[in-house]
């Protein structure tokens, strides 16, 4: 069973709703660790304490603030926890704006909201006005000793929840936006207008996977095994001259993107049987 990671209640009026928050997604990667290059023992990462020049337990660690070089107001978990804000319990709806007001640029985590046995009325009936209003709600959620701003919409007969970066979280740069007088001929701007209409789909997300991640797994199996993988090179792109005559052989050589060819794997020189770091360690140094 799923773990939630933050219990309390979700508010708008009167209307009190229990819920629990549950993660929606996470990242999957395959982790690499790092070796000893010379006896390939795994890399520790101790806290240590230079000035008593020792390890340290975690019970030894509070938090402090630094407000100058090498000086700290310092923080018990004690002080902290007095600074809860009421939206460590409480998740109160602020307002209700369009689903499409709010940019995905702001949008950070996103949470399952399931409701307690006692607030499901409660919580079908603002999930129904939702969807039937085409809104989403903003709130404040404190959590991870952090306060959030977070959008709350309705999704596949629930409540999602999106944690959200504050306006002044969000970065400029100066070069974004900027047209530098590059007006499109009208001609171009219909063949652009064709190309995407080409390309234009259903969204699918199950048709996306982590090429990467695939190839590192095929690379992995692949050395266990004492092949090597041969990998095909990629496309050398050259900025584009005639865009025009680029958008016109886009249009006549389109098709729909395909999966990538599979990588190719051949014989290599003998590789060590997988055995302990340690092991293969010890074999080396006694040569």
């Amino acid at each position: 069973m799923a773990t939630s990671v933050w219990k309390g209640h979700l508010t708008f009026g009167l209307v009190s709703i229990p819920i629990r928050l549950f993660a929606a997604a996470r990242s999957e990667r395959i982790s690499l660790n790092q070796l000893h290059k010379v006896c390939h023992s795994r890399i520790r990462q101790p806290q240590f304490c230079p000035t008593c020049n020792r390890q340290i337990e975690r019970s030894e660690i509070i938090k402090g603030f630094e407000y100058e070089k090498d000086q700290y107001v310092l923080f018990t978990e004690e002080e902290l926890d007095k600074l809860d804000p009421p939206s460590a319990r409480t998740m109160e709806i602020l307002q209700f704006v369009k689903v499409d007001e709010v940019d995905p640029l702001y949008f950070d985590a996103s949470y399952y909201a399931t409701p307690e046995d006692a607030g499901k009325k409660a919580y079908h009936l603002l999930l129904a006005a939702m969807e039937e209003s085409g809104h989403a709600a903003i709130a404040k959620l404190y959590m991870h000793q952090r306060e959030y701003i977070v959008v709350i919409r309705p999704r596949a007969n629930g409540l999602t929840l999106h944690t959200m970066f504050y306006a002044d979280e969000i970065r400029s740069v100066s070069e974004y936006g900027e047209k530098d007088g590059a007006q499109p001929k009208e001609q171009e701007r219909k063949l652009a207008l064709q190309l995407i209409e080409s390309l234009s789909a259903p969204f699918e997300p199950q048709k996306y996977h982590d090429e990467y991640r695939q190839s590192l797994r095929s690379m992995i199996e692949a050395k266990l095994k004492g092949q090597e993988i041969a990998v095909a090179a990629h496309p050398q792109l050259a900025p584009v001259v005639d865009l025009m005559e680029a958008l016109k052989k886009s249009l006549a050589g389109k098709q729909a993107p395909g999966k990538p060819a599979p990588l190719e794997m051949k014989p290599m020189k003998a590789v060590p049987e997988a055995v302990p770091a340690r092991k293969r360690a010890g074999k080396r140094s006694s040569g």
